[in-house]
């Protein structure tokens, strides 16, 4: 869809368009990049495709307007609040979607879940949660329509990220300081409270904490609920195969093998339920207290939702 649907006009980095181009072609989680990659001053060449790299701070002073464009995909991590959001709105683009929970957003959208409240004329500054949320809203879809949710608490086994230091450092939370790659770190989450925002049933029913492990990609949802329906087992499975099959097709992948994270590399599934793992209390029986879990590229994922969005709000301008 790349040039029919959307085409990237610009990205906007601290680094030098050299820079940029280099990680962009060689990505040692995803691999090489098999497509011609130049740089030809503050152009980086993709093929036939131009990206002019800009170097701005402050987002106001961004020359959307000059440039055409429409969408502008906010994921610096620093401007997730309305305010600055929207100043690039003053510097000349109609939209913005801000790639992480955001603080008084227009709305925040899951694509799969709740893309069908999208309204062009009143969403300008639009938040697509965060990876874990991308794949946490999904389940909680599947289990609400099918069983009811009473409530629930969510762990999000997740791969180390950029917040986290290589080596010991100061960070404002003690624990990110630690060594990622040598520890497995408990820290905060916001999924669990951002599902109010997507499925507002669900608003202060649940809650979550993260455990950062030391693998760089591809992390894993454990979601516990009590549900008002007495269900089994293969029950729970069942209503995740339909969904994988209809309504959410290409969003939930349904696996039953006995596979690991590396297995999920690259996949482009937002939520990848593992059918082998969900228990229910009693054990083999029937009951109210349910545990499911699902893999997600934490990288890979959530950038196809991104760019799923984009069509969705770039069909509607």
């Amino acid at each position: 869809d790349y040039g029919k649907s959307f085409e990237v006009v610009a990205i906007n980095d601290i680094a030098d368009a050299k820079s940029n181009a280099h990680l962009l072609k060689y990505d040692s989680i995803h691999g090489t990049l098999k497509h011609n990659v130049e740089v030809k001053g503050d152009i980086i060449k993709v093929d036939k495709w131009e990206l002019k790299v800009l170097s701005q701070k402050d987002p106001e002073l961004l020359p959307w307007k000059d440039l055409g464009v429409d969408i502008v995909i906010e994921s610096t991590g620093l401007f997730t609040d309305r305010e600055n959001a929207s100043k690039h709105l003053q510097g000349g683009a109609k939209k913005v979607i801000i790639s992480a929970p955001a603080k008084n957003p227009d709305v925040t959208i899951v694509i799969g879940v709740n893309h069908d409240v999208y309204d062009p004329n009143k969403h300008h500054i639009v938040s697509m949660a965060s990876c874990t949320t991308n794949s946490l809203a999904p389940m909680l879809k599947v289990l609400h329509k099918n069983f009811g949710v009473v409530q629930g608490l969510v762990t999000t086994v997740h791969a180390y990220t950029n917040d986290q230091r290589t080596l010991d450092l100061v960070h404002k939370d003690l624990r990110r300081a630690r060594a990622a790659a040598l520890s497995i770190i408990p820290t905060t989450t916001g999924a669990a409270i951002a599902i109010g925002e997507v499925i507002p049933e669900l608003k202060g029913k649940l809650d979550g904490i993260a455990l950062r492990v030391p693998v760089p990609d591809v992390s894993l949802t454990d979601l516990t609920c009590q549900l008002e329906k007495a269900v089994t087992v293969e029950e729970v499975n069942s209503a995740f195969k339909e969904a994988s099959e209809t309504y959410l097709k290409g969003i939930l992948q349904y696996v039953d093998e006995p596979l690991v994270s590396v297995d999920f590399l690259h996949n482009s599934h937002s939520s990848i339920f593992s059918a082998l793992d969900t228990r229910v209390i009693p054990p083999g029986g029937r009951g109210n207290f349910a545990k499911t879990f699902s893999w997600y590229d934490n990288e890979w994922g959530f950038s196809c939702r991104l760019v799923d969005l984009v069509k969705l709000m770039g069909s509607k301008l």
